[in-house]
């Protein structure tokens, strides 16, 4: 299996950190602590719950698994990497940029405090009882948005900080010819994160008694795709279509996604026009049937309500707060809201 180092392209301005999102299981295999009924100071009995996040958000050369169909590999970041990324997060002031699992933006929950461990005995996050390898990028989030807080951190929902962005890749190489000032470190990491990742597939939660239907769409969005030079959808959207056309399984998380993406691109769904790409995408993440059944499965499992509502605060405001909407703009061909920085007077 190959290892590919994920680098920022100095040259490509969207490259970097676009946000970090709260989810149930951390790619980097590090939970964050939630800083409640901490009792530091009379005044503080007034108010027992900080609603403050604090843990690792990304560590160097830590393999994470990933895979794209039937192709598996493993990603890793530099010390220089993280520490750049972190940066650049900041210099673009996107630190209230959040999200839910990665498939929907969420508002209130703002990075208010950002550093580099340089000392593992001596860093703040060793206080709270944190074992970060030099070089991680920690922080803590202030959560202003109830119903994350009730229904998902208090809940245990969510455990950790994940990160996504734009990153370009600097090379992909075999095991056996890794370099040898990283090889030592990540083989250990590969090792073991192997063993969790069996782990982790064999309890999640999957559905696979999809209809019919949904893997029609499927197979028929992959075919109107190939007729246009497979130009439409994204690379997430193309993969999804592979594993519903074949009926395999997918997680709760992906169904979340699903119903997600077909409520918000149905009004760009027109089955007369087999050549539009907001035709085509559809179909390729199931259509109509694969937004009434994720529907069906999502109520079922009583995650509907909250994701209905994230969807309508994204609808509300497509814009990350501070930013305003200027018209749209193309970005990996979708057509997206034209977010800029509000301009103060």
């Amino acid at each position: 299996m190959n290892i590919i180092e994920l680098i920022i392209d100095e040259n490509d301005e969207f490259s970097g950190i676009d946000a970090i999102s709260i989810v149930e299981s951390p790619a980097i295999e590090e939970n964050f602590i939630a800083l409640n009924e901490q009792k530091e100071y009379k005044f503080a009995e007034v108010d027992n719950e900080k609603r403050i996040l604090m843990g690792a958000i990304l560590i160097p050369n830590k393999p994470i698994y990933r895979k794209d169909g039937d192709k598996e590999y493993y990603i890793y970041f530099t010390k220089d990497t993280v520490k750049k990324a972190s940066e650049l997060f900041l210099m673009r002031g996107k630190q209230n940029n959040s999200t839910y699992e990665h498939f929907e933006k969420i508002n209130g929950l703002t990075l208010v405090e950002s550093w580099i461990v340089e000392d593992k005995e001596k860093d703040k996050t060793a206080l709270y009882g944190m074992d970060l390898p030099v070089g991680t990028w920690a922080g803590t989030l202030k959560v202003n948005n109830d119903d994350v807080w009730n229904e998902y951190v208090k809940t245990n929902k969510v455990k950790g900080f994940s990160i996504e962005g734009y990153f370009a890749e600097k090379n992909e190489r075999p095991n056996e010819v890794i370099e040898e000032d990283l090889s030592a470190e990540i083989q250990a990491g590969l090792k073991l994160l192997e063993i969790k990742q069996a782990l982790i597939e064999y309890q999640l939660k999957s559905f696979s008694n999809y209809p019919d239907g949904i893997k029609g769409n499927a197979k028929r969005g992959i075919e109107l795709n190939k007729k246009q030079g497979n130009k439409c959808a994204t690379q997430t959207g193309k993969v999804r279509a592979q594993q519903l056309a074949q009926g395999k399984a997918i997680t709760l998380q992906t169904v979340k996604r699903m119903y997600s993406y077909l409520s918000r691109a149905e009004e760009y769904y027109d089955p007369n026009d087999t050549t539009a790409c907001g035709t085509i995408s559809y179909l390729l993440w199931g259509g109509k049937a694969g937004l009434r059944w994720s529907r069906s499965i999502l109520k079922q499992e009583g995650e509907i309500e909250m994701v209905e509502r994230l969807i309508d605060e994204s609808l509300k405001a497509p814009c990350w707060e501070g930013y305003e909407m200027i018209g749209y703009k193309r970005k990996n061909g979708k057509k997206v809201p034209n977010c800029v920085p509000i301009k103060r007077k």
